[in-house]
């Protein structure tokens, strides 16, 4: 009986195979740290050892003015999160930028914003001061708007606008709609890496100036002692 061997056509897909998981091990190793978002739930659980305390990370939230549970993450091929980026958005929201090697940037805000600014086909919001829209779109469960200069993927969620934003000469509509697709509330394996560390957000609390009168219109004292 003659032997049966491998059919020639599967070893070119066997090295391409190959090459492609020997570039990605490569590219793992250089020191870059994958954004948050980036593993699924279970990859993190089986793989990050036990998950972080909620009551630690609640406290780390509020010290940095920030609602754990108003916290989002995404991902984009190229882009990174940008950790001095992450602070409060109004009252309670959030907001962060991922950026890229050659200088875009994708910025990611959740708020509470009135319906306009999810659904665009009534024009910008009640006194917004962005650019007339040359675009408005639905596109799958998200609205997208485009002016001359930049664009946005919104959609509205448990009574927050959650929005991904760049500029058009930085970013395109696939990568924007790509990381608007994998936008979601932080779990709190990604709430560790994105919320600064215990006792940095003490630094973010407002800065009460001593130059401020405590009556009047709150002019500074400018007044100087003897001692010049």
């Amino acid at each position: 009986m003659t032997p049966r061997s491998r059919s020639p056509r599967l070893r070119p897909l066997l090295l391409t195979t190959t090459l492609t998981l020997t570039l990605a091990l490569t590219a793992t190793g250089c020191g870059t740290e994958p954004a948050p978002g980036s593993q699924t739930a279970a990859d993190r659980s089986s793989s990050a050892g036990p998950a972080p305390d909620r009551a630690e990370l609640e406290a780390r939230a509020s010290a940095a003015q920030l609602v754990a549970e108003h916290v989002w993450v995404t991902e984009a091929a190229g882009y990174a999160l940008a950790r001095q980026s992450v602070g409060v958005l109004g009252d309670d929201g959030f907001g962060s930028v991922y950026t890229e090697p050659d200088g875009g940037q994708i910025r990611l805000s959740v708020e509470r914003l009135p319906h306009a600014d999810a659904d665009c086909t009534d024009g910008p919001a009640s006194g917004s001061t962005q650019e007339p829209l040359v675009a408005c779109e639905r596109d799958g469960e998200q609205w997208y708007r485009a002016t001359e200069s930049g664009h946005a993927y919104a959609r509205e969620q448990g009574g927050l606008v959650v929005t991904l934003s760049g500029t058009r000469q930085e970013v395109d509509r696939a990568t924007l709609r790509a990381a608007a697709r994998a936008a979601h509330r932080a779990d709190d394996y990604e709430l560790d890496q994105v919320l600064p560390p215990a006792g940095e957000g003490a630094g973010r609390q407002p800065v009460e100036r001593g130059d401020l009168p405590p009556v009047g219109d709150g002019a500074p004292n400018n007044d100087v002692g003897t001692s010049g």
